[in-house]
């Protein structure tokens, strides 16, 4: 059996709708010309996912494909073993919730044997599948559902402001020996509305003096659900990363929270309510979501992360 050069490493936990259609979108991609291969992480389903996989009628033909499973539940765990699992030399990671682009995996493809790099990301943008666009999701609020761009062109990545995002970007496999693996702490668990790990590897790849691609002609479209459609979505993501943030701050110190905290809380609940009061709930919720991120890290200072 011929090794694959590329490793598409695609996790999912409980998401079988989803699924289906991420399989079939990956069976219309344009094929790279080295050998690849389709690695599915199943992350401890209970959905029939697993038994859907068994049945292999999805089989994607023009890869070698793997299934293996990891019950240790949470998307780094999932990914951490998708880097012990994968044969290629470099690993794309996708989410089961999006569509690529025809020429996606090439486009990686062509950066690679261009630039070597260690690491590269590639442009996400966001499909409405089962309803409109509220109109109170401004623009300002779509990076929060996956939307990332850093321009048309091709560049070395080197600001720790512009992260690569975990539904679309790859890694060389030995890099991970050089970085260590994913943070287990951080990343979606289950239902838990946590993230930041993508953020987290990606600044720690520049710490240690990493190359990072940008490839904006690597395109993914999240599908987007109604379920996200939601401000409640949006404040609860904040709240999480607050609370995880300000569990990891604290430490080993005091579970009282610093003094200096208490006015940057005050002054986030006051802008939100300002706004909200001048501009209406339509242009409120960024500024809302500050707020839940302050009450989050509060809370993690003081009771720790949670789950």
């Amino acid at each position: 059996m011929i090794k694959p050069v590329y490793t598409v490493a695609l996790c999912t936990h409980n998401h079988l709708d989803r699924l289906r259609r991420t399989l079939a979108d990956l069976a219309a991609i344009t094929s790279p010309r080295a050998p690849w291969e389709l690695l599915i992480v199943d992350n401890g389903c209970t959905d029939g996912t697993t038994e859907y996989l068994v049945n292999r009628q999805w089989l994607q033909p023009a890869a070698a494909v793997r299934v293996v499973r990891e019950d240790r539940l949470g998307l780094s765990h999932a990914r951490n073993r998708a880097i012990a699992e994968a044969e290629g030399d470099y690993i794309v990671f996708i989410d089961d919730d999006e569509t690529p682009d025809a020429d996606w995996l090439c486009a990686y493809e062509r950066c690679i044997e261009r630039e070597h790099p260690d690491a590269m990301g590639g442009a996400i943008d966001v499909l409405f599948v089962d309803g409109e666009r509220p109109h109170w999701l401004q623009d300002e609020l779509l990076g929060f559902i996956g939307k990332l761009s850093h321009g048309e062109d091709a560049h070395l990545l080197t600001d720790p402001s512009t992260p690569i995002f975990g539904g679309n970007f790859g890694f060389r496999k030995a890099v991970f020996e050089r970085i260590g693996l994913f943070d287990s702490e951080l990343g979606r668990r289950g239902t838990a509305n946590i993230g930041g790990e993508d953020t987290e590897i990606y600044r720690r790849l520049l710490a240690t003096g990493c190359k990072v691609f940008w490839i904006p002609d690597s395109v993914i479209y999240h599908r987007i659900e109604s379920v996200k459609l939601r401000r409640r979505y949006f404040l609860d993501l904040h709240f999480h990363q607050g609370r995880m943030e300000g569990a990891r701050k604290r430490g080993t110190l005091s579970r009282l929270p610093p003094k200096y905290l208490w006015p940057q809380v005050a002054r986030a609940y006051g802008r939100a309510l300002s706004q909200r009061l001048r501009m209406g709930s339509d242009h409120s919720l960024r500024l809302e979501m500050n707020a839940a991120y302050f009450t989050g890290y509060i809370l993690g200072w003081v009771r720790g992360a949670g789950t």
